[in-house]
């Protein structure tokens, strides 16, 4: 059996309540993982390396799994697309952005404004309600997330001044993961999570490969830290949170889906503080209670038709 048929046949409470929180969990690392594996290879040649073997492990699974393969050169289509945004665009954008300088912090905020857009289109394209309650509850998660990051810049402007070109590409990197997302539930839904994602990274795989050959002297600096940063982003990232992402994008409203990064800004700065010594003041710690009451909020109205 597929692992999307097994996933989509798991409804228990336990999954539904745990899966926000470990994907959470897991995406909060990418920033993390970008700090520890740049200063050993350029950007796009570290995706290479990340999506090149999560597309090999992939791949390996979904045959072996007898998984369903899209049938139609359209459907393929649309898997590659909402792959290149989501990865490639996504992705490759904030590791980008993050090597022209622009601060971890200030990059997780920028993209971090994706759940109101999310919101916004998600209501104009897929026409779903989205309730008063909800809107308050991401401009909460929003005002949490400034304030996350905002003491960070105070704190660490001075030293790293902000560059056009580095905001630039992490407002690319926003606007691919709110069309990636949207894209995904609208044409992708039903597709299988393994070999959907196979060809998602093999599509990404080759553009990194074309970026890296062309802007990059893919140069790699072997070292422990730079392969179990490699295989954290694979295994971790690329594989786990991101097939638990697509099967809450399958199981849940899009501008619901997208409120869950509203915790990654928070959860990325705790991190920051324990591995990398950042000091978290009052006015971080206001951000993040912030963030948590918006999210709570996004996500009431579904918990309670689910209970009812």
């Amino acid at each position: 059996m597929a692992i999307s048929d097994t996933l989509a046949a798991v409804r228990r409470p336990q999954l539904a309540a745990w899966a926000p929180v470990v994907f959470v969990l897991l995406w909060s690392t990418g920033f993390i993982g970008a700090k520890f594996g740049l200063p050993y290879a350029e950007p796009f040649t570290l995706l290479l390396l990340r999506f090149g073997l999560a597309a090999t492990l992939l791949l390996g699974l979904a045959l072996a799994l007898r998984a369903p393969w899209p049938r139609s050169p359209l459907k393929v289509l649309h898997v590659v697309v909402a792959g290149l945004l989501l990865h490639a665009v996504y992705i490759g954008g904030v590791f980008e952005a993050i090597r022209l300088g622009m601060p971890a912090g200030v990059t997780s905020l920028v993209v971090g404004l994706q759940p109101i857009l999310t919101a916004i289109v998600a209501q104009l394209l897929l026409r779903e309600r989205v309730a008063a309650r909800q809107w308050l509850g991401l401009l909460l998660g929003f005002a949490g997330v400034g304030l996350v990051v905002g003491e960070k810049l105070l704190a660490g402007d001075a030293a790293h001044p902000l560059s056009a070109a580095g905001m630039l590409v992490a407002c690319v990197a926003l606007l691919g993961t709110t069309a990636g997302t949207l894209y995904q539930r609208r044409f992708c839904t039903d597709v299988s999570l393994t070999s959907g994602s196979a060809i998602q990274y093999l599509a990404t795989s080759a553009v990194m490969l074309v970026l890296a050959l062309s802007l990059e002297s893919m140069r790699v600096q072997w070292s422990a830290t730079l392969i179990a940063t490699v295989l954290w982003l694979v295994l971790a990232l690329s594989l786990g949170a991101i097939l638990l992402l697509f099967w809450l994008i399958r199981q849940n409203a899009a501008s619901r889906v997208a409120s869950l990064f509203y915790l990654v800004p928070p959860l990325t700065a705790i991190e920051a503080f324990v591995l990398f010594n950042e000091r978290l003041g009052a006015l971080a710690l206001a951000g993040m209670g912030l963030a948590v009451l918006g999210v709570a909020l996004v996500l009431a109205p579904a918990r309670s038709r689910a209970a009812r």
